[in-house]
């Protein structure tokens, strides 16, 4: 947020024209407000904004969001079967955006979520972290 505020990086909102969505995760929003006493809902939006005119929010957003079905580690064990199970609302939520590209700054969220497209078959989904499409926008002169 200070680069682009600052001017030290400069973005063009027209190289990302697809329609966008933003997955907050778990541990940047309710466990962060539960452990710290701060959730980052405002940060991540505000450089999305930045970054492309057409994002949306998955629905429910913020403290409501659906887990992705990855997070505390589940990912790195053989419960492929809960992970299956916990993902099924997110994956329904994704196709309920209509977006074709999910942006996520977390690196759990971003290996279940593109897993989980895979499983429930979804092979045009695009999910990418925050940094990428900061990098997607950069204006380089």
């Amino acid at each position: 947020m200070e680069y682009i505020e600052s001017g030290r990086i400069t973005l063009d909102r027209s190289k990302i024209s697809q329609k966008v969505a933003y997955h907050d995760p778990c541990n940047y929003g309710r466990k962060s407000k539960e452990m710290f006493g701060y959730a980052y809902y405002h940060e991540p939006r505000w450089i999305l904004n930045k970054c492309t005119p057409n994002w949306v929010d998955l629905e429910p957003s913020r403290n409501s969001q659906y887990c992705c079905g990855g997070g505390g580690g589940l990912m790195l064990t053989t419960l492929d079967d809960q992970r299956e199970y916990y993902s099924r609302r997110k994956i329904e939520q994704i196709k309920h955006s209509g977006a074709s590209l999910i942006v996520v700054p977390c690196h759990s969220c971003h290996g279940q979520i593109k897993a989980m497209a895979q499983k429930y078959n979804l092979p045009d989904i695009q999910v990418k972290y925050l940094w990428e499409v900061v990098a997607d926008s950069l204006v380089v002169e």
